[in-house]
């Protein structure tokens, strides 16, 4: 793989999905920026092809590079690389359940969800940045749920750095609560009274504030391209390791993404931009279902409502930020592959955990079960009861969401030593749904990074 990785050209620019000039800024800038000073979000000025050889990968490490190196310049590839295998230390298996389907279990790193896999990574080139600059910043992450615990474990202690993660209040599980506000050096966890949409309209507001511009403000949420590229890669090593279970090709394969802010989804177009072959993708909503109506042309994209609550939490999002991104991507929806729409509800979730137990002896975590109960109605369509090959992303381990598991399978309890030892959640602060609320509390608390 080596030898194939030294063959890739040069790096891609990244330019504003709200730039009519497309001004190119390089991945460093996209990185330290987050969000780009219009507003906009960072898109690439073209995708690259995945590095030659990249089905020949016989692990996760070698996909890593086949995958992130194409993204890098030659002198500055191998260290990026290196430093997200390095972050990328814990397994993503594949599950194989029957009917020529199959999990990839994206929940075993250090806080149980799939977001470890690009918070870790994005936090390593966090580092490596702000050692070679010499500077200080302040990440600001929203959170529905996942993402906030995933960045504040891999960013934790990194010096020069501090996190911010706003969280709605009561709109999250008591276990996530717990793994949010779980002290750690440089991490501040803040009760937001409202919901996601509220917290991820906050975080952009304070990305664009003058007067915050002394804290050198950036983000972690799916809205920064150091949090998205990561993530190709497990679309790329499932795909591998599904085609070689089921002995088929890797374009025969459709790939179920449980979806809520569509960074998932958008990581998962980016990989079949690149070059990896699938037959197409299941976008797997909650009641949340804007782009599945998107999709079916019912509304705009710009027309999205507010945020329903829901069972499977970490994909309560209304408006989500990464269809942005997907449209300047792929203008008018022109996506490389077909990606249909599915809309579960919270009965059906529940009675997909309690099935995935009964015929298959898995329990999985609510968000998977969305995935499980959308592949399910779109084979239930298909006039030929053909069933391609399908790999499910299983984003979370259930033990993360024990009220819900339990209502569908009373027994056995889902546990996690990860978790048991938890101790009671205390966020650093409340505050209220507003601009000023947040300016405030970040002026008063942060000394400014100069």
């Amino acid at each position: 793989m080596n030898a194939a990785r030294d063959a890739i050209g040069t790096a891609p620019a990244f330019v504003s999905t709200r730039d009519p000039a497309r001004r190119p800024v390089s991945f460093e800038q996209a990185l330290r920026r987050g969000l780009a000073p219009d507003g906009g979000l960072y898109v690439p000025a073209r995708v690259p092809p995945l590095a030659p050889g990249w089905q020949a990968a016989e692990d996760w490490h070698e996909v890593v590079a086949a995958v992130l190196g194409p993204w890098f310049a030659p002198e500055e590839r191998e260290a990026r690389v290196a430093s997200a295998q390095a972050a990328l230390d814990f397994p993503v298996p594949i599950r194989s359940l029957p009917d020529r389907r199959a999990l990839l279990e994206l929940h075993h790193g250090p806080t149980l969800a799939f977001k470890d896999v690009a918070a870790r990574t994005m936090a390593r080139w966090w580092s490596h940045s702000l050692r070679r600059s010499g500077e200080r910043a302040t990440v600001l992450v929203a959170t529905s749920g996942d993402t906030g615990s995933a960045v504040a474990d891999g960013f934790a202690g990194i010096p020069n750095l501090r996190v911010v993660v706003l969280y709605p209040a009561g709109r999250v599980s008591p276990l996530q609560e717990r793994q949010l506000t779980l002290p750690r050096d440089g991490v501040y966890a803040l009760a937001v009274e409202g919901d996601f949409d509220a917290c991820q309209r906050l975080a952009k507001a304070a990305l664009v504030d003058p007067a915050l511009a002394p804290l050198a403000l950036s983000s972690a949420n799916s809205i920064n391209v150091g949090r998205l590229l990561p993530q190709v890669t497990y679309h790329v090593w499932g795909v591998l390791q599904l085609s070689s279970v089921l002995a088929v090709a890797p374009s025969e394969v459709v790939s179920v993404v449980p979806s809520g802010n569509l960074g998932n989804l958008c990581a998962g177009v980016l990989a079949a931009a690149m070059g990896l072959p699938l037959a197409g993708f299941v976008a797997a909503h909650n009641a949340n279902d804007h782009f599945p109506r998107v999709l079916r042309g019912e509304v705009e994209p710009a027309d999205a409502p507010a945020t329903v609550a829901t069972l499977s939490n970490a994909m309560d999002v209304g408006a989500p930020s990464n269809l942005e991104r997907l449209l300047g991507l792929f203008p008018d929806g022109r996506y490389p592959l077909p990606i249909v729409g599915e809309s579960v509800d919270d009965d059906a979730t529940l009675e997909a955990i309690a099935r995935t137990w009964r015929d298959d002896g898995v329990l999985v975590c609510p968000h998977t079960a969305v995935g499980l109960e959308a592949l399910r109605r779109q084979r239930a369509r298909r006039p030929d009861g053909a069933a391609a090959p399908a790999l499910v992303l299983a984003t979370a381990h259930p033990a993360k969401f024990p009220e819900v598991v339990t209502r569908a399978v009373p027994e056995p309890r889902a546990t996690h030593p990860a978790l048991e030892a938890l101790p009671p959640a205390r966020p650093h602060a409340r505050v209220q749904p507003s601009s000023a609320a947040l300016q405030e509390w970040l002026l008063a608390s942060l000394e400014p990074s100069g």
